[in-house]
């Protein structure tokens, strides 16, 4: 059975460890870092870097065998009522297996009875199929932007799908 508990700095490593190559390093964290490989401290540094507010919470689900998954959970707006997540990842070797669904469904959970949020909405890349059924999976629908968001990565355009779970 799948938790879910606040990130701790020994995590990093293993969530680290799940990113095999820059392609996906960028699927993951767009361009958030300046650099490929990230390394556990940098993931750190970063981290608390963010957690000046209250409006900021890295999260990993986890079972029997350890941390299995990884996401962050932040407010975009004062009255934090609009819950954004990102920086979604799951056990490489276990992708496919319903992971992401699992822990998605405990961070929605979370989001909505815990922190109050109204709305959740996160954005993932066209080139990446497989985590945008498993968002639409739970409840995520795309949603339009007034402008569409893209990101040059790697030498391409990469355009963004916007999505959106509404209470």
């Amino acid at each position: 059975m799948l938790r879910f508990r606040p990130y701790k700095p020994c995590d990093a490593k293993t969530i680290v460890s799940w990113i095999r190559n820059e392609y996906a390093f960028r699927q993951w964290c767009a361009d958030r870092f300046d650099h490929y490989p990230l390394t556990a401290d940098e993931l750190n540094q970063h981290y608390e870097a963010q957690c000046m507010n209250d409006a900021f919470y890295p999260m990993c689900a986890y079972d029997d065998e350890g941390v299995q998954g990884h996401m962050i959970l932040r407010f975009t707006d004062p009255e934090k009522k609009h819950l954004r997540f990102g920086f979604v990842i799951v056990n490489d070797q276990k992708r496919g297996t319903g992971l992401g669904k699992e822990m998605l469904n405990l961070a929605i959970r979370f989001g909505q009875d815990l922190l109050k949020a109204q709305t959740i909405s996160l954005g993932v890349f066209e080139n990446n199929p497989a985590a945008y059924h498993c968002y639409f999976s739970v409840g995520f629908r795309a949603t339009e932007l007034p402008e569409k968001e893209v990101y040059p990565v790697l030498g391409e355009i990469w355009p963004c799908i916007e999505m959106i779970l509404n209470r």
